[in-house]
């Protein structure tokens, strides 16, 4: 469990870094900070996947709460619970009767107001775009004896693509269907509508607008960030001496009030039965399991991986990389094999999507490593499950079609070189992992031969000579020994810098880049190496050397004259420095898997491993609050940027605590 106390919750600068995450298994979510001020346009209590995971809606923004007290002497005092800010002179609403937050699992805020203490739940139902809002009421009995009070409630609207902000406009449909129990909001002809179940004493349909609503992280990174939201209601709770049940459920379908406390038990059990699903009774394997399932998503009668939250969709390589430590590592491999079906359904020209498109069907098939990872993960589901069947079944001919594709060439001149080593790129285009591209400017083009491309290569052909082989396909097993032994001997002639003692990032003709990037990691890390054990060994040290930190490695070597080291600004800024000494946190994983099996699994080297992934722990309580991040700033203190919930951050710390300590 999470909590913070007054001190945090009391303090606007420092509980507005702290961000919570819910979501529903089908590619909504809600997410605010932890006094419920929004600072980003993706903050909001229901973002709705109308097209799972994806067409993502803001369709409930927050929730803005008053408690009007009436005292005995027929005097009366508002109390505003919300905290707003705006782009005008207003100020910030002081978040001064907040006393707690924690997540136990999901968000729960605590206040204490004119001798009422008021407990605030939200959860999202899996499998629905619904959202459930519970008050619990208690009043002091040492508080002033006649005082009554009222909670009013106004939820705030802006039914908009979750990408984009909302304005005050006359094309909204400011009229509120109000039945018993039930208000139907219709704001836009083309959006769904948004029904909102309740037991308050009265509503009141009068509505209202919310004008010039400041988001402080959009101004921050450099996008519009002011916002006029509706309210189109008011609800009305009266509150006596005795303890109430105040509640709210939003949803996209008619759903009733009295079933909230059964669904608050079921997303409870549901949870619990994951953490206690974990392979391991420990609180970081514990934890890192919980956060894990916040990224399995269904795609129509199938499963993926959301890259990250709160904007990335499910894209291919992201998913590969984080299938072993999300699903695999925890035992979900039902889960593992669906999302494994699903891709290789949609492999084209030997190629599987770099990303389902937030609108539209049509996939992006435009990485050089995705498909290359697929590989690994499929090895990495018949070690986990001993199911060959499965992989003999749906996985081996469209894996062996992707080599031959690979080998006569496919998309972005993505082909077999005669060397034996994978050429890939095409002006304008960046086709691996370190994809920052402005505008024009593609900041690590990287076209040629990337170091890593060729361990996945060489990886991908041992895995499908070890399949063939066991299949009792002997030709194929022929061929892929072949092809492996060829990429070995020209990778370890050409990438081979004896004067850093690591490789090369990339090799194109004669031309040789000796960036010291984190690429290289990948030769020592995946499971079939060209490296012996001594030119492992010294590239674990490099790396440790320029690029390790706490919370995973630089992507450049601070001794590089294009180093970046912050990570901030507007996107230009941020693209300009993404993959030039920022670092990434999933990058841990592979560095640890590298060092342990460098010094064979030692004792000392697996402590060692320990300390490194125990050092991300403190962050839990940071950013995304029990979720890690996607990136840090190269420079101490290493503040976190990007995604406040990266799967395959999460993916590769939980991986490596199972498999490398």
């Amino acid at each position: 469990m999470i909590e913070f106390g007054a001190e945090i919750c009391g303090d606007i600068t420092e509980a507005r870094g702290k961000e919570w995450l819910e979501t529903n298994g089908i590619g909504g979510f809600a997410m605010s900070t932890v006094i419920g001020l929004n600072t980003r346009r993706y903050h909001g209590l229901l973002v709705a996947a109308t097209k799972p995971p994806t067409e993502r809606l803001m369709l409930l923004n927050k929730l803005d709460e008053t408690l009007v007290v009436r005292l005995p002497d027929g005097g009366e005092r508002r109390v505003e619970l919300a905290v707003n800010e705006f782009s005008d002179d207003r100020p910030a609403r002081s978040p001064g009767h907040q006393i707690g937050f924690r997540l136990d699992p999901f968000p729960i805020f605590t206040y204490a107001v004119e001798g009422w203490l008021i407990e605030k739940a939200i959860w999202l139902v899996h499998g629905q775009n619904t959202v459930c809002v519970q008050y619990a009421i208690t009043r002091d009995p040492q508080a002033a004896p006649g005082a009554k009070a009222e909670l009013r409630i106004r939820p705030l609207i802006s039914c908009r693509d979750f990408h984009t902000l909302s304005h005050e406009n006359s094309g909204l449909n400011t009229v509120a269907e109000v039945a018993l129990q039930q208000v139907t909001l219709r704001p836009y002809a083309d959006m769904p509508a948004l029904r909102i179940a309740h037991n308050a004493d009265s509503v009141d349909p009068t509505p209202y607008w919310y004008r010039h609503l400041h988001l402080q992280v959009e101004q921050d990174r450099g996008y519009d960030h002011i916002e006029d939201l509706h309210g189109p209601v008011e609800f009305r709770f009266q509150i006596g001496d005795a303890p109430d049940q105040l509640c709210l459920i939003a949803s996209t379908a008619a759903i009733g009030i009295s079933g909230i406390d059964e669904l608050r038990r079921a997303e409870v059990a549901r949870r619990a039965a994951i953490v206690e699903a974990a392979p391991y009774d420990d609180s970081m394997v514990c934890a890192l399991t919980a956060a894990a399932d916040q990224f399995i998503v269904s795609r129509g009668e199938r499963k993926s991986i959301i890259a990250g939250y709160p904007w990335f969709s499910d894209w291919g390589r992201d998913t590969m990389i984080a299938l072993p430590g999300l699903t695999l590592a925890t035992g979900r491999f039902d889960v593992a094999r669906d999302i494994l079906i699903e891709y290789a359904r949609h492999m084209d020209q030997g190629m599987i999507p770099n990303r389902f498109p937030d609108k539209g069907d049509t996939p992006e098939y435009n990485t050089v490593d995705a498909t290359l990872w697929m590989f690994e993960a499929t090895r990495a589901l018949s070690q986990y499950s001993q199911d060959e069947a499965f992989v003999r079944e749906h996985l081996y001919e469209p894996l062996a079609d992707a080599i031959a594709w690979h080998e006569r060439g496919t998309r972005y001149n993505i082909r077999l070189d005669t060397d034996g080593l994978l050429r890939a790129g095409a002006p304008g285009m960046s086709l691996t992992w370190m994809d920052a591209k402005y505008r024009d400017w593609v900041v690590t083009p990287r076209m040629g031969k990337p170091v890593e491309i060729q361990a996945l290569w060489f990886n991908a052909l041992q895995i499908m000579r070890s399949f063939a082989g066991r299949f009792g396909d002997t030709a194929r097993a022929l061929r892929y020994g072949d092809l492996a032994a060829q990429a070995e001997l020209a990778f370890n002639a050409q990438f081979w810098n004896e004067d850093a003692g690591c490789l090369y990032d990339v090799v194109d003709g004669a031309e040789r880049d000796a960036s010291i990037r984190p690429n290289q990691i990948f030769a020592a890390s995946l499971t079939h190496s060209m490296l012996n054990q001594e030119r492992m060994q010294r590239v674990v040290d490099v790396v440790a050397r320029d690029l390790l930190t706490p919370y995973g490695l630089r992507s450049l070597s601070p001794g590089d004259p294009r180093y970046c080291g912050r990570y901030s600004g507007d996107l230009e800024k941020r693209d300009g420095a993404y993959h030039q000494g920022t670092i990434w946190a999933w990058l841990m994983g592979p560095f640890i898997t590298a060092h342990v099996r460098a010094h064979e699994r030692s004792a000392a080297a697996r402590q060692q491993a320990r300390r490194w992934l125990n050092g991300m722990l403190p962050h839990f309580n940071q950013a995304g609050l029990g979720q890690i991040s996607e990136v840090f700033d190269g420079y101490a203190p290493h503040l976190p940027g990007g995604c406040v919930a990266q799967a395959w951050s999460v993916a590769e710390f939980l991986r490596s605590a199972i498999e490398d300590i």
